[in-house]
C-alpha cells in the first residue's frame, strides 16, 4: 500500500511537469512558421513525439522499477543523434549529441580555444516587443534558408524577464557557444559575467557602453551616421540642428558637437521642440531667426517704397512675394525625427521661410523609410544610408512568404546570419572568431552595406542618398 501511494505521488508530480512543459511548448510553437523548408531546431518536439514521451514517463513512473537495469542507458544516449522534422515543410535537423557531451566533459578544463558549437541559441523576449521577436525569428528562418546554412541548428529560447534569461543562459552555456540576443539594454547589462565561460553574445542593444569582452552589439548607431554626414559636408558648411525632445533627439544633440569639431563644418544654431509639437512653430522661428529676418525685409520694403526709380520699383515688387529675407545663417539643417512628426515638421520649415532650395535639408538613418520619400518638402533632402534596392528582394520575399511588411530593423538579424555563415564555413575556433571580429580592416557585405566591428560595436560604410520622387539616389 505505501508503494502504491508513493507511485501515485510520483505520477502526480510528473503530471505537473508535463503540463508546465506543454504550456511552454505552446508559446514557442507560435513562433515557428511552416512556410519555409529550413532547419530551425526549437525547444519543442512534434506532437506525436511528445505523446509517446508522456506515455513512456507515465508508465515508468507508475510501475515498479529495477534501478540496476538503468546502468545500460547512458552508453546508448551518448551515441544517439536526434532527427527532428517540423511539419512536412521543414528539413531534417540533426543535433550532434556527441559534440555536446564532449563539450560537457571538457568544460571544467576551460579549453582556451574551443571550437564553435554547431547549435546557436536565439534569446528573445516573449512578453514585450513580441512583434519584433516574431519577425526576427522569421527573418532568421528566411536567412538560413536563403544562405543554405548546413550542419547548424538554432534553438529559440524565449524569456519573460531578466531572471528567466539568466536561467536560460546558465542551462545553455558551454565553451564555443554563440547567443543571438537579447533585444534590450537592460538584459544586456549583465552578459559580460559569462565571458569567462568561453561564449559570445550578439546583442541588439543600442547602448554602446555595454559592448565589452564577449558582448558585441548589432544595431543602427547614430554616431556612425553623423560621422558619415560630416565627412561629406562641403568644407565650411554651417549647420543648424532642430531636434525633438525625446531620447533619440537628445542623443543626437549630445553626439553632434564632438563630431562637428573633428570636421570642417561648424554648428551655427540649434533648437528643440516637444514631442507633441505644441511649440514646434516657435522653435523653427527661433532657429531661423524668423522675426529678425521679417523685420529686416519690412525695413527694406519701406526704404524701396520711398524711391521712384524703375529698379527700386522692380525690387520692391519682388520683395513683396516674401515674408522674410533669404540670408539664413546656416547652409544645412539636420532634422533627426521620424514618423508622423517628421511629416508635420518638414512642411513647416519652408512655411517659415527656411527654403529647401537655399538650405540643404538633412536627415539621419531614421529617414530610411519610403513613407517619407514622397513628401514635397523633403525632395532633394539627404541622409546617410544605402539605397533601398540593396534590401528590396528581402522586402519582397518576406511579404510574399509571411504576408506582412518587413520592419526596417529586421535587416539586422539577416546580416547576422550572413556573418555566422562565413564563420562556420571557415571552421573557426572561438579565438579565431575573436580575431576576426576585432580586425576592423575586414569588412562584410550586408543588406545595409559593408560592415565591420570596432570596439565590439558594428559600424557601417554608409552612402549619402538623396530623396527624389519617391525613391533615393546615391550622390557620394
Amino acid at each position: 500500500m505505501p508503494n502504491f501511494a508513493n507511485n501515485l505521488r510520483e505520477c502526480l508530480g510528473f503530471s505537473q511537469i508535463i503540463i508546465s512543459a506543454l504550456l511552454k511548448v505552446f508559446w514557442e510553437r507560435m513562433l515557428i512558421s511552416s512556410r519555409l523548408p529550413i532547419g530551425v531546431a526549437t525547444m519543442y518536439k512534434p506532437g506525436f513525439i511528445l505523446f509517446l514521451l508522456i506515455l513512456f514517463i507515465f508508465l515508468i513512473s507508475c510501475s515498479p522499477v529495477n534501478y540496476s537495469s538503468l546502468e545500460n542507458v547512458e552508453p546508448v544516449l551518448e551515441n544517439m543523434e536526434s532527427v527532428e522534422v517540423i511539419n512536412n515543410k521543414k528539413i531534417v535537423v540533426v543535433e550532434n549529441k556527441k559534440i555536446e557531451e564532449k563539450n560537457k566533459k571538457t568544460k571544467p578544463q576551460l579549453n582556451l580555444s574551443p571550437p564553435l558549437l554547431n547549435e546557436i541559441s536565439i534569446i528573445l523576449p516573449i512578453n514585450k516587443k513580441y512583434e519584433i521577436t516574431e519577425q526576427f525569428v522569421n527573418v532568421i528562418e528566411l536567412a538560413v534558408y536563403q544562405k543554405k546554412l548546413q550542419n547548424i541548428s538554432f534553438t529559440i529560447d524565449l524569456y519573460k524577464d531578466s531572471n528567466d534569461l539568466h536561467k536560460i543562459i546558465q542551462e545553455k552555456i558551454s565553451p564555443g557557444k554563440i547567443f543571438i540576443g537579447p533585444l534590450d539594454s537592460k538584459e544586456t547589462t549583465f552578459l559580460n559575467q559569462y565571458c569567462k565561460k568561453g561564449v559570445i553574445f550578439f546583442s541588439f542593444s543600442s547602448k554602446k557602453d555595454l559592448a565589452k569582452e564577449c558582448v558585441f552589439l548589432i544595431n543602427f548607431f547614430p554616431e556612425n551616421e553623423l560621422k558619415t554626414l560630416f565627412n561629406n559636408f562641403p568644407s565650411g558648411s554651417k549647420i543648424a540642428l532642430l531636434y525633438p525632445e525625446n531620447t533619440y533627439g537628445y542623443t543626437i544633440n549630445l553626439l553632434i558637437d564632438e563630431i562637428a569639431n573633428q570636421s570642417d563644418s561648424v554648428i551655427i544654431n540649434r533648437a528643440s521642440y516637444n514631442e507633441n509639437l505644441t511649440n514646434v512653430r516657435e522653435a523653427i522661428k527661433e532657429l531661423g531667426k524668423y522675426e529678425l529676418r521679417k523685420y529686416e525685409l519690412n525695413r527694406q520694403k519701406q526704404i524701396l517704397a520711398t524711391k521712384k526709380d524703375e529698379q527700386s520699383k522692380k525690387r520692391l515688387k519682388k520683395l513683396k512675394k516674401f515674408q522674410t529675407t533669404k540670408n539664413l545663417d546656416f547652409t544645412h539643417i539636420i532634422l533627426p525625427d521620424y514618423g508622423l512628426r517628421l511629416l508635420q515638421v518638414a512642411p513647416l520649415l519652408p512655411y517659415y521661410d527656411v527654403d529647401p532650395d537655399v538650405v540643404q535639408f538633412v536627415g539621419t538613418g531614421v529617414w530610411d523609410d519610403p513613407a517619407f520619400f514622397f513628401e514635397p518638402a523633403l525632395q532633394k533632402a539627404i541622409f546617410p544610408g544605402v539605397q533601398i534596392n540593396k534590401r528590396e528582394n528581402l522586402i519582397i520575399d518576406y511579404n510574399k512568404i509571411y504576408g506582412s511588411k518587413l520592419m526596417r530593423t529586421s535587416t539586422l538579424p539577416y546580416d547576422m546570419i550572413g556573418l555566422l555563415s562565413y564563420m562556420y564555413q571557415q571552421d573557426m575556433s572561438l579565438n579565431d572568431l575573436y580575431d576576426l571580429l576585432n580586425n576592423y580592416n575586414i569588412k562584410f557585405d550586408g543588406i545595409d552595406g559593408g560592415f565591420y566591428f570596432k570596439n565590439n560595436v558594428i559600424e557601417r560604410n554608409l552612402d549619402i542618398v538623396q530623396i527624389s520622387n519617391g525613391k533615393t539616389l546615391k550622390i557620394n
